[in-house]
This record gives structure tokens, C-alpha cells and sequence, in this order.
């Protein structure tokens, strides 16, 4: 099973082969409702950790998405363009965001993990 390292900011990242694969938490997507458009950054593009990568717009609100982590786009989530209510059914798993190429593995240390992110979302 995949770990899942959260931003206080509601995204997670997830380590499949050495790759991050960034989304936004299941928390967030019941946070803003049904969303409506998901906006993705281009592969080949470089973020640091913490900069805005996108946002998400719902019905409700648009909210910026940041980076967990810094690196380098190695994949966005085609499926999103069409169908970005994917982001409320499976946002833990099919509707993540993008895939990064992280330039500095050692900063998922510094992330919630699954305890302490649910402690943080039941406050």
C-alpha cells in the first residue's frame, strides 16, 4: 500500500517508482463540493515546494493546489480536462494531479503523515 504524506493546505503526495504523484486529499474535495474544473500545469515545468502548481474549481470555490514537494512535471492527469468530477469519487487514486520527478526526496519528512493529518482535519 501507498503512504500518503499531506500539506496542512489538503494535497498529498504519494511515492510510486521514485515518482511523486500529487493530488489533493479526500478531505479537500468534500471540503469544495462538486468540482468543476481542475487547471494543470504543463510536463517539463519545475516547482518548489510549496509554490501553486494549478487549481481546482467547484461549485462552491476555486482554490489553488501546491506542490509537496519540489521537482520537475513529469505527468499531468489527462482524465481531468474531460471528467474533473473524478476528483470527488476518487481523489485518493485515479484523479491525482500530477507526477513529479523530486529534486529533493528528503522534504517528504517534513509532511503530515496519515495520523497526523487526520488529527489536523478533525480540529
Amino acid at each position: 500500500m501507498s503512504t500518503y504524506k499531506y500539506l496542512e493546505s489538503h494535497e498529498y503526495v504519494r511515492v510510486e517508482d521514485g515518482q511523486a504523484v500529487i493530488g489533493i486529499s479526500d478531505f479537500a474535495q468534500t471540503q469544495l463540493g462538486d468540482v468543476v474544473y481542475v487547471d494543470l500545469p504543463s510536463v517539463g515545468d519545475t516547482f518548489d515546494k510549496g509554490d501553486s502548481f494549478g487549481s481546482v474549481e467547484s461549485v462552491k470555490a476555486a482554490s489553488d493546489v501546491y506542490a509537496p514537494v519540489s521537482g520537475k512535471v513529469l505527468e499531468v492527469n489527462e482524465l481531468l480536462s474531460d471528467k474533473p468530477e473524478l476528483v470527488n469519487t476518487d481523489a485518493m487514486t485515479d484523479a491525482w494531479f500530477i507526477k513529479m520527478d523530486m529534486s529533493d526526496s528528503s522534504e517528504l519528512d517534513s509532511l503530515l503523515d496519515e495520523e497526523a493529518y487526520k488529527k489536523f482535519t478533525d480540529e
